[in-house]
């Protein structure tokens, strides 16, 4: 019989169930916002009773690894406080020239996720990313707006940085979500309504969407770098182009 008393060794036990499950969540088996398995489920793949895994559980609601919903179940909570860096992320959005900033992190962050991908993602990882490299396409072919183009464009990214199993570089990319919209948006909404643009993008996802399927490391990476470094040199000339136009008129302007 079980009781809400923990002995000694449940202790122990639920203490390995949590270090468990939070293995299965820097790994990326467990991803963001994905429900954990069934209670019986987890009983059967731990090897534990159901008074170590509840109590398991209850350690990793503690700590905020994990949030639970009455008649729902238990979910991988975000593992970034939001609230902590709304500010920031204000102050950030709202300067233009952040945009170029974000292209510099990217630059630095997503080829190696994409190297990391083509090493290391599953077959439930190349699933998502075809499904997310698809309903990019299918999107741009329909002639979707271009925010929910830019959504479908930075899930397909994002599918990826979740292939790589680095957990702190996921984490790092999603707690950035809005900022990283932001540079996906601009990039469409400037870009994909000039046609050799928007041919160039897509020739530069299909090449990196291909390297990760085939398992091609090094090709990945080059591809990631490519294109991130692609759209920012191409924004930097439009803005170059505005800039020109702006003084042309004012001169014009000046008696």
């Amino acid at each position: 019989m079980e009781t809400n008393e923990l002995l000694p060794t449940a202790r122990l036990v639920a203490d390995v169930v949590a270090e468990r499950i939070e293995d299965l969540i820097a790994k990326g088996t467990l991803k963001v916002g994905q429900k954990l398995p069934s209670e019986r489920l987890l009983v059967r793949q731990l090897g534990a009773s159901r008074t170590a895994l509840r109590e398991g559980l209850k350690q990793l609601r503690a700590r905020g690894v994990i949030e639970t919903t009455h008649g729902r179940g238990s979910y991988v909570a975000s593992l970034c406080n939001h609230q902590e860096t709304v500010p920031i992320m204000r102050l950030l959005g709202s300067q233009p020239r952040t945009l170029f900033d974000l292209f510099e992190m990217r630059q630095l962050l997503e080829p190696e996720a994409a190297r990391l991908a083509a090493e290391r993602a599953t077959p439930a990882d190349l699933f998502l990313i075809t499904r997310r490299y698809n309903e990019m396409v299918e999107a741009r072919a329909s002639g979707n707006d271009p925010s929910t183009h830019a959504r479908l464009d930075h899930a397909f990214h994002l599918a990826i940085s979740e292939a790589s199993h680095n957990a702190v570089l996921v984490h790092t990319l999603r707690s950035l979500t809005d900022l990283l919209l932001s540079s996906v948006f601009a990039s469409v909404n400037n870009l994909y309504h000039r046609e050799p643009h928007r041919r160039s993008i897509d020739m530069q996802h299909a090449r990196l969407y291909r390297a990760i399927l085939d398992r091609k490391p090094s090709q990945a990476r080059k591809a990631a770098s490519d294109h991130i470094g692609g759209v920012s040199a191409q924004l930097r000339k439009i803005e170059e182009e505005e800039q020109q136009l702006v003084r042309l008129t004012l001169q014009r302007a000046t008696p």
